[in-house]
């Protein structure tokens, strides 16, 4: 039986982001502030900020908002827009559980929301080798469409990419779902509104999904994962979750 360990209801009273942290800039940096790799690997082109203009708390919920804004940094690359990108590493991570994440999503051509799973600990080494957990991708010019991916392998050249995907019927990705996750020793598998849509039953030995992740939210523009022009017109766009809730 399932209990209830962590919830975050962010159309309380009184919400806020003190179990996040807050992800700024367009890099993947080591953990001495040193660039990794740009684009947030991913060609991505938004500078993430900490602004409200860009990540917000009101009475409907908690927002990440992407907008058109130029920003320049020191080294002298410039960005045409700003978004936000939030984790609770080191506040919140887990191990095996049910996660469920009620969100609405925006559309438009090269808008990709994300909420996924990353490890607190690199205990197999660097990615994907300890792996990533993609509950739920959406390309924004694909509006009835969600996605769902394992990343991992002993390294880049050995990567593997488990990704499943799921169309509403009715509906799409502009109104509210609860997007979910039941993990365990056995499988991972992938609900929305309650329906498993998917199931990647683990390896041991292979995959490296025994080991503890957190959880990340964020609300990309352009990037690989759908490799088309942005529809500024698209703009602002406006990711919405109202509640959280981890079960153990």
């Amino acid at each position: 039986m399932y209990k209830l360990i962590w919830q975050q209801d962010f159309l309380k009273s009184g919400a806020d982001l003190s179990d996040w942290n807050k992800r700024l800039g367009n890099d993947i940096v080591d953990d001495d502030g040193n660039v990794i790799v740009e684009g947030w690997g991913n060609g991505e082109r938004q500078f993430y900020t900490g602004h409200e203009e860009n990540v917000y708390i009101d009475g409907n919920g908690l927002h990440l908002r992407a907008r058109r804004e130029t920003t320049t940094i020191q080294d002298g690359r410039s960005f045409a827009y700003t978004s936000a990108r939030i984790d609770t590493k080191d506040h919140m991570s887990f191990t095996y559980g049910k996660l469920i994440v009620r969100a609405k999503l925006p559309t438009g051509n090269g808008i990709w929301p994300a909420i996924w799973l990353m490890p607190q600990e690199s205990a197999y080494g660097p990615w994907p080798a300890s792996g990533e957990i993609d509950i739920l991708e959406a390309k924004g010019r694909l509006p009835q469409h969600i996605f769902g991916t394992l990343h991992y392998g002993k390294d880049w050249e050995n990567k593997k990419i488990n990704e499943f995907s799921y169309r509403f019927e009715n509906g799409s990705i502009e109104e509210f779902h609860d997007y979910g996750l039941e993990w365990d020793a056995e499988s991972i598998k992938w609900l929305v509104d309650g329906h498993v849509f998917a199931e990647r039953r683990l390896e041991p030995g292979v995959m490296p999904f025994d080991k503890s992740f957190y959880l990340i939210l964020n609300l990309a523009v352009g990037g690989w994962f759908d490799n088309v022009p942005v529809n500024e017109e698209a703009l602002p766009a406006v990711m919405t979750v109202t509640g959280i809730w981890l079960y153990q």
